[in-house]
């Protein structure tokens, strides 16, 4: 089935290929004919070759090549079109197959569970084959019908080959420029609009606590300022289209002029000035075709960005997984007078000595709204730029978020494989059911369909989702391990058992947890919030 679409979808290139020459051939005869049509009647005049010119042949022609010029043009979007979407109709069959087959797609890791991420990847795949109809196939047929008129000027009007040049050049110019500027403002407002879904997703999952901490505005007016952003990197990117565009059209003129000037330079006169003026209208017919030349740069700029995106996170060795080991490993934070922070950065309460050491848990109790949270979020990075001290030296917030592995109390379950969703894609099978099963939750995951079956939000119940979110914790190799509220959702022998199996497992880690409902646990020094 494949191969039958794959030649198809080549066959239907072929001839969108070959209708888009002749559209192109059909304007510029059409733009030619016409002057050399109107400049004979004029010559002609009243005088008696009027009463033997043949205006039937010149006009039955005209009308031919406007015919043809609509009906290759037509010709042209449709099986250009055809061929487009069944190249991305190809990718995404292959992409889906894929999934549905998921140890296939390993590779890929968590990732192609992470919905705006696959949202991204399908766009991506979208700007790939329609590249090929907006850029590929008017670029060649503008670059053939080019090189076709300089062969034809260099032999009707040679001297009009210096100031033809010297626009071309600087139309290369402009268009080089424009692709560098264009691909920074594309890229850049990719990045803000990425950036802006995540904090609007972030805000929408968290909208109650934000509210209680009166950060939801701040929040979500953060994420809202993020699209504000990349439109503005959009309507940059739009002013130097609208620029290149208006250089564009200068050629097609421009070079009709100079045939015309060389001509009427080198002699020519009357009937010797028809073969010239056909050949500067076909140079404006050949301009025609360049309105709207920008579209041809975004669409390979585009393209350009898309292979780098893909390449970049298809290669599983290029992006971080989470969870990977951290390149220093503490076994002591501490910070003499951290000022705790709210999510939106405002102070709470005076700061406080801050004392975490490997094999020793740390224990944040309060009442809900105390900060419990945020100072989990704070000592793992995510909150303000403090920089904490460790038996390896300074650590920023920056580097705490490479070394810390945070566990949030509502644990997100990615449509994916359960392997994918434990985030170690390279732990042994039997360490994945060694961490499930101290998770108690081994054999709800084998009635699942095992490491690889399918699993989503909906899957799990949250008592489940909430272990599956603990065993991440259990293989993860960062050096700093951040509990939210671990035993949420768990009954209080089970939260019990699980909380101590888990805490002996990182015996050689920092680990700081936050709780209102964890009783003693060995080694481990409460703090009251």
């Amino acid at each position: 089935m494949n191969t039958r679409a794959s030649v198809s979808s080549r066959t239907s290139w072929r001839y969108a290929i070959g209708f888009a020459f002749a559209a192109l051939l059909c304007a510029v005869l059409l733009g030619g004919l016409s002057a050399w049509f109107l400049g004979s009647v004029a010559i002609a005049g009243l005088s008696a070759t009027a009463f033997t010119f043949n205006f039937h042949v010149p006009g039955a022609l005209v009308r031919l090549f406007a015919v043809g010029r609509t009906a290759a043009r037509y010709g042209e979007r449709l099986l250009g079109h055809k061929a487009a979407l069944s190249d991305q109709v190809m990718h995404r069959v292959r992409l889906f197959s894929a999934m549905a087959a998921a140890p296939a797609v390993r590779k890929a890791g968590w990732q192609l569970g992470d919905q705006a991420r696959l949202t991204d990847y399908l766009d991506d795949v979208e700007d790939l084959d329609y590249a090929r109809l907006r850029a590929d196939l008017p670029a060649l047929t503008l670059a053939a019908g080019t090189v076709v008129a300089l062969a034809a000027t260099a032999l009707i009007a040679p001297l009009a080959l210096a100031p033809i040049a010297v626009i071309l050049i600087a139309i290369l110019l402009a268009g080089a420029r424009m692709a560098k500027a264009g691909a920074m403002a594309w890229e850049n407002a990719r990045s803000m609009r990425r950036n802006g879904a995540r904090r609007l997703g972030a805000a929408m999952a968290s909208a109650v606590p934000l509210q209680a901490e009166g950060a939801w505005q701040a929040q979500c007016g953060e994420a809202l300022q993020a699209f504000s952003l990349a439109e503005r990197r959009m309507l940059d990117l739009r002013r130097l289209q609208s620029g290149f565009d208006a250089l564009t059209s200068v050629p097609g003129p421009a070079a009709a002029l100079s045939v015309f000037g060389a001509a009427w330079l080198a002699g020519a006169r009357s009937e010797a000035l028809l073969v010239p003026v056909f050949l500067a209208f076909a140079w404006i017919a050949l301009g025609e075709s360049t309105n709207g030349a920008s579209r041809l740069l975004v669409a390979a700029l585009r393209r350009r960005t898309a292979l780098a995106e893909i390449g970049r996170w298809i290669d599983a060795g290029s992006v971080a997984e989470p969870g990977a080991p951290s390149a220093t490993r503490p076994a002591m934070l501490s910070h003499s007078a951290l000022q705790r922070r709210a999510p939106d950065g405002r102070a709470i309460g005076a700061p406080i000595a801050l004392r975490l050491k490997a094999g020793h848990p740390t224990i944040l109790v309060g009442e809900s709204g105390s900060g419990k949270t945020s100072l989990l979020k704070q000592i793992a990075g995510w909150i303000g730029d403090d920089v904490m001290i460790a038996d390896t030296g300074m650590l920023s917030a920056e580097a705490r978020r490479a070394a810390t592995m945070f566990c949030p109390h509502d644990a997100a379950i990615l449509a994916d494989t359960v392997r994918a969703n434990l985030f170690a894609p390279g732990r042994a099978d039997a360490e994945l059911w060694d961490a499930l099963a101290a998770m108690e939750l081994d054999g709800r995951i084998r009635q699942a369909g095992g490491l690889d079956g399918w699993i989503g939000q909906e899957a799990l119940s949250l008592g489940e989702a909430q272990r599956l979110n603990l065993a991440r914790a259990w293989l993860s190799d960062r050096p700093v391990v951040a509990l939210d509220e671990p035993t949420e959702h768990l009954g209080d022998e089970q939260g019990r058992r699980i909380l101590q199996r888990l805490l002996h497992h990182l015996r050689d880690r920092i680990v700081v947890l936050s709780s209102h409902r964890v009783g003693a646990l060995p080694d481990a020094t409460t703090m009251e919030l």
